[in-house]
């Protein structure tokens, strides 16, 4: 399942990462990596950006980066 699906709360693990380049290394930098657990923060009005946390850190996607990221909710 996509990251995308997810609602404000749910838990998963992301399983994959289907990016290579910036948006790959962006993620890597913050600790986002397979296996990782995170939970959805908050989403935009209209669902165009999306905050997760990662290990006590809050990143924001575009939901068309969120889209890239394979997830198993937990």
């Amino acid at each position: 399942m996509r990251l995308t699906a997810l609602k404000k709360g749910e838990k998963a693990l992301i399983e994959k990462i289907e990016s290579e380049g910036d948006l790959k290394t962006r993620l890597l930098s913050f600790g986002v990596t397979r296996g990782s657990e995170f939970q959805i923060e908050n989403c935009s009005l209209g669902r165009k950006t999306i905050e997760i946390i990662v290990d006590d850190t809050y990143i924001g996607l575009r939901v068309d980066e969120a889209h890239k990221i394979l997830v198993k909710r937990i």
